[in-house]
C-alpha cells in the first residue's frame, strides 16, 4: 500500500506498508490521509514506429520552432526541472553545464539503459549538439533525474516516491513520460496470485482508480505546499494507445490524475500545418510536437535519435513551463503553482480544424 497524507503544515508524507483490509479501512477514515493505493506496475510509453534516420542538421528542431522557443527571451534560467524516466546519459554533450542530481529507484544501473529518459531530458534542457538546437529551455542549470524505469519496469509506488523526492529537492517542473501497466497488473494477479480473470480485472480496476486518485492527490498536495516551499507542477504524457481513425483511447494514468498537465502529440504535415498524431490519446490538457522529434540518446557523448510519441511531446511542454516559471520570477517576482499552470495552459495556440477533445488547449507556446 502507498499512503499519501499531510500534517498541519502542508507537506507530503508518503509511506509504504503492507496493510490488512481492516487496517486499510481504518486508515481511510483518518482525515489526514488523502489517498491509499496498491502499487501497480509502470511501463514506458514506448515510441511509435521505428527510429528514423537523423541527418546532419544545423539550426533548430522543428518542435523548438513550433512552440516559439527559438524566439523567446527566456531560457529557463533559475528554474529546477525534474525528469522521472529511464535515467540519463550523464556524459552527453547536451548536458554539459547542467548539474545533474540523480537518484535510482530501480534495481538496474544508475545510467540510462534505454535512451528514452535521455531523449526527454535533451528536449527539455539539452544544449546544442553539432550545431542543432534540441533543447527548449537551454538555460536550466540544475536538473533532478529520477530513474523509475529499469530493465524490469517500475511501480507506481516508486513513482510516487520519486515525485516527493523531486519536490523535496526543489523541482519546479516535474516531467513524466510513462504509464501504469493495467494489463500487466491483471497478469500478475492471475499468474502469481492465482486469481481468475474476472476478479483479477475487478481488483485491477479498483487499484487503477485508486492510483489515479493517488497522483491527483499528490499534485494537489504540491499545489497546497507552495505557500511554504517552491511552486511545482507535474507534466505527463497522455499515452500512445489510440489508432486513428479506427479508435481513440482516453488519457491514461498517471496523466489522468486531477491537477497534472496531460500532453498529447502533434505532427507536422507536408504543407507545414499541424494536426493531431494518429496515436495520441484524447482528453489531454495541452499538446506539443511529438512526431519525428530529434534529441539526445545513449551510446555516445553526441548521439542523437529521431523518434515519435506523446513522450516526445511532453518535454516540449515541460520546457515551456520552465520558461514560464522564469518569466514569472523575472517579471512578477514570485511564482505559484496556480499561476505557473495557468500561464502554461493559457499559452497554447488552438489549431484550426482540430477539436478540444483531441488537442486540449492546443500547442503550447513559450513566453516571448
Amino acid at each position: 500500500m502507498v499512503e499519501a497524507s499531510f500534517p498541519t503544515i502542508v507537506e507530503v508524507d508518503l509511506q509504504q506498508a503492507d496493510l490488512t483490509s481492516s487496517e486499510t479501512a481504518d486508515m481511510s477514515r483518518d482525515p489526514e490521509v488523502v489517498a491509499i493505493a496498491d502499487p501497480m506496475p509502470l511501463k514506458l510509453i514506448e515510441p511509435v514506429g521505428n527510429p528514423e534516420p537523423t541527418p546532419a542538421a544545423m539550426g533548430n528542431t522543428w518542435g523548438v520552432e513550433a512552440i516559439r522557443a527559438d524566439t523567446s527571451r527566456f531560457d529557463g534560467s533559475g528554474v529546477v526541472v525534474s525528469v522521472l524516466d529511464t535515467g540519463i546519459n550523464p556524459s552527453h554533450v547536451a548536458f554539459q553545464g547542467v548539474a545533474l542530481e540523480r537518484r535510482n529507484f530501480t534495481q538496474g544501473s544508475d545510467d540510462d539503459e534505454n535512451g528514452h529518459g535521455t531523449h526527454c531530458a535533451g528536449t527539455i534542457f539539452g544544449r546544442d549538439v553539432d550545431g542543432l538546437r534540441i533543447g527548449v529551455a537551454r538555460g536550466v542549470t540544475r536538473a533532478l533525474i529520477g530513474k523509475v524505469l529499469g530493465p524490469g519496469g517500475g511501480s507506481s509506488g516508486d513513482l510516487a516516491n520519486a515525485i516527493t523526492w523531486a519536490y523535496d529537492r526543489g523541482a519546479n517542473v516535474i516531467s513524466m513520460s510513462l504509464g501504469i501497466d493495467f494489463p500487466g497488473f491483471v497478469e500478475h494477479l492471475v499468474n502469481n496470485l492465482g486469481f481468475e480473470i474476472e476478479p483479477a480485472t475487478s481488483i485491477a480496476l479498483e487499484q487503477y482508480r485508486a492510483n489515479i486518485n493517488l497522483f491527483g492527490s499528490l499534485s494537489t498536495l504540491l499545489a497546497q505546499s507552495d505557500a511554504f516551499s517552491q511552486a511545482a507542477i507535474i507534466v505527463a504524457a497522455s499515452g500512445n494507445e489510440s489508432e486513428r481513425p479506427r479508435y481513440e483511447i482516453a488519457v491514461a494514468p498517471p496523466a489522468a490524475g486531477d491537477g497534472l498537465i496531460s500532453v498529447g502529440a502533434l505532427q507536422q504535415t507536408a504543407a507545414g500545418n499541424l494536426s493531431v498524431a494518429s496515436f495520441s490519446n484524447t482528453q489531454c490538457n495541452l499538446s506539443g510536437p511529438g512526431v519525428s522529434v530529434t534529441s539526445a540518446w545513449i551510446g555516445g557523448n553526441d548521439a542523437l535519435r529521431t523518434i515519435s510519441g506523446t513522450s516526445m511531446a511532453t518535454p516540449h511542454v515541460a520546457g515551456c513551463a520552465a520558461m514560464w516559471a522564469q518569466q514569472q520570477l523575472q517579471d512578477v517576482g514570485n511564482i505559484t503553482n496556480e499561476n505557473l499552470a495557468a500561464k502554461t495552459l493559457a499559452s497554447a495556440n488552438f489549431i484550426a480544424g482540430a477539436s478540444f477533445e483531441d488537442i486540449g488547449n492546443g500547442i503550447v507556446q513559450a513566453p516571448q
